[in-house]
């Protein structure tokens, strides 16, 4: 990383939300930051936090609640499952975020996934009672695979002009590798619902075409090239593949365990629609796709997996290495 960058870079980060995708963002952001910085965290899984706590000592701090860490860090980075989440991690006025907030100013960057109404709602609450710090949307995508490598793309809520956007690329770098100023507050998280809409229709169309192809009699891994080489090539299935065994790095060759589970999609799909139906956009495949996952969701053999079981749901052939 270059000089201007690392010092660019804050000396406390507060964490608050350690889940598959958090921790291992905490661990590549560790790398990055000088031996003496110093990163809060939190979670409801202690677990989760003394794991941390042993693998970095003295690095990672353990906090006891959000308002705790942010108290102590300069920046705060919140990653958590639904819009319920983060309005209590920042908003409780014992336990969040805004009532640690004084006049010194601080970036707070929230990660999730969630719908633009909530995360407006609390900027405006941040931006009357802290006028001095400066709170961002910034999803991500890439998955799992992409916080480990470090290669996961923010999509920032804010303008390129934006004066903290230096501060906010440099430290954001140091866990993914591309960051997309997307205009202005919630448009991140706009930015982020519409590719999950587009991710979770093209996992289920990769399903569905990589079955037909399999049941004709086709090599999952000879369809998978096909698809590569033609107008189908798509990240699912080049990495993400829903077919075990054609990509042995994805969650579906390990029993579809870990990566981005089906109740999220589940959630991403139907935040999608109801964000297309406010816009009176016509959304024909909306509506499919959230069936698909609600069904997935509610499966016994697929819920708590990756999203990528769908493949499973639909019928697939799981066990075709075993038929060659």
């Amino acid at each position: 990383m270059a000089a201007e960058a690392i010092s660019a870079l804050p000396e406390s980060v507060g964490f608050v939300g350690l889940g598959a995708m958090g921790k291992p963002m905490i661990l590549n952001l560790a790398k990055k930051l000088s031996a003496q910085s110093r990163i809060y965290i939190y979670d409801v899984v202690d677990a989760v936090m003394e794991e941390l706590v042993g693998l970095l000592p003295g690095q990672v701090i353990k906090g006891a609640n959000a308002r705790d860490v942010a108290q102590n860090a300069d920046v705060v980075i919140t990653m958590l499952p639904e819009g319920s989440h983060v309005k209590m991690v920042y908003l409780n006025p014992e336990t969040g975020i805004l009532p640690a907030l004084t006049s010194s100013p601080k970036l707070l960057i929230d990660s999730s996934t969630i719908n633009t109404a909530t995360s407006l709602h609390v900027k405006e609450q941040i931006q009357a009672a802290a006028p001095a710090c400066s709170f961002y949307d910034a999803p991500v995508s890439g998955g799992v695979i992409g916080a480990v490598n470090a290669t996961i793309a923010f999509f920032l809520g804010c303008a390129a002009s934006d004066p903290n956007l230096p501060r906010l690329q440099a430290l954001l770098q140091t866990m993914g590798s591309k960051i997309i100023p997307c205009g202005g507050p919630s448009l991140g998280l706009a930015a982020k619902l519409s590719n999950n809409y587009l991710s979770g229709v093209i996992t289920i169309a990769t399903s569905e075409a990589m079955d037909m192809g399999m049941r004709a009699g086709i090599d999952a891994d000879v369809l998978a090239a096909v698809f590569a080489a033609g107008t189908a090539q798509n990240t699912i299935c080049d990495v993400f593949n829903p077919v075990p065994g054609v990509c042995p790095k994805a969650p579906s060759s390990n029993g579809y365990q870990g990566g981005f589970r089906v109740q999220l999609m589940r959630k991403d799909i139907r935040l999608a629609v109801e964000m297309a139906r406010g816009l009176k956009t016509r959304n024909v495949l909306g509506a499919s796709a959230l069936g698909v996952y609600s069904a997935a969701s509610e499966s016994s053999d697929c819920k708590d997996l990756d999203s990528r079981v769908v493949f499973r749901y639909l019928g697939g052939q799981e066990d075709w290495k075993k038929r060659e």
